[in-house]
């Protein structure tokens, strides 16, 4: 009887181990490092290396003469987050959220350029926004989006928005090239949070911050929404500018941020140490 060939399960917990090992590096590392830490051969670590490149799970950085995550990988991780358990983890913190402040609160999941929000608890009174669950918005456009893109590598920013055509034409407020992109996503790591003013809803603006795995990378956001002025509507705008009745002034993006992001924070905190193995 012939004998069954095995299934190559080693060359599999190869390609694992130097996946595993890149992931949880603080930054991009050398080939060198891999192979001794994994305790592979150098030329069986470049082979693994190469395969993995070209599915965009790690990317190589030559000048560096480095590796890191790609996008492939990225988009892996994020696809867990995108199940059941983190919503299970994430709903009662989320609700808290809203019963302490009496706004509206998300959490939203990054695939590719795009936020999916997964969890909408909707303060009572406040007008419907457009960001129901299963709704993608560009992430570049959104607070919830932000929050994430600012804790993405170089590398991985770069494979997302390659150029013009990442942009959407179709909107016409926020950032709208990579400058100002990259610009933008620096003030945001500099705080630690992000924001947008009436750029997806007119009279409402959106604080966000990052929910992090037990590694540091940023599996989902917290956002919280908060009217800005109030909404009227047509008519009675027009009675009003008849009366000679001035609007009331846009709130200042440094009064929403003084009022409301610690509780964001403190969500976002709570929902990260649910996530740790420990947790």
């Amino acid at each position: 009887m012939a004998m069954q060939k095995m299934p190559q399960v080693p060359a599999a917990k190869n390609v694992l181990a130097v996946l595993r090992y890149v992931a949880s590096q603080a930054g991009p590392v050398g080939a060198g490092a891999i192979a001794r830490d994994t305790d592979l051969p150098r030329s069986t670590t470049y082979h693994l290396l190469t395969a993995l490149i070209e599915d965009g799970f790690v990317v190589h950085l030559p000048e560096e003469r480095k590796y890191a995550l790609g996008v492939t990988a990225h988009e892996l991780g994020t696809g867990y987050s995108r199940q059941a358990p983190l919503q299970r983890i994430a709903r009662f913190p989320i609700a808290q959220l809203v019963e302490r402040t009496k706004q509206t609160a998300h959490l939203a999941i990054m695939h590719g350029r795009e936020v999916i929000y997964v969890i909408e608890e909707r303060a009572r009174r406040q007008a419907d926004l457009v960001t129901n669950p299963g709704v993608r918005l560009p992430a570049h456009l959104t607070a919830s989006g932000r929050a994430m893109l600012a804790l993405v590598s170089r590398e991985q920013l770069a494979a997302l928005y390659p150029g013009p055509e990442a942009f959407p034409t179709r909107y016409e407020a926020g950032v709208h090239s990579v400058p100002a992109l990259n610009e933008l996503l620096a003030e945001i790591r500099a705080v630690g949070y992000s924001w947008e003013q009436d750029e997806i809803t007119e009279g409402f603006s959106s604080l966000a911050v990052p929910v992090r795995d037990h590694s540091g990378h940023a599996v989902a956001s917290v956002t919280l929404t908060v009217a800005n002025r109030p909404i009227l509507s047509p008519a009675a705008a027009a009675r009003n500018a008849a009366q000679g009745i001035v609007p009331e002034r846009t709130v200042h993006l440094d009064e929403l941020v003084d009022r409301w992001l610690p509780e964001v924070i403190r969500t976002a905190t709570e929902i990260s140490r649910r996530l740790r193995p420990s947790g």
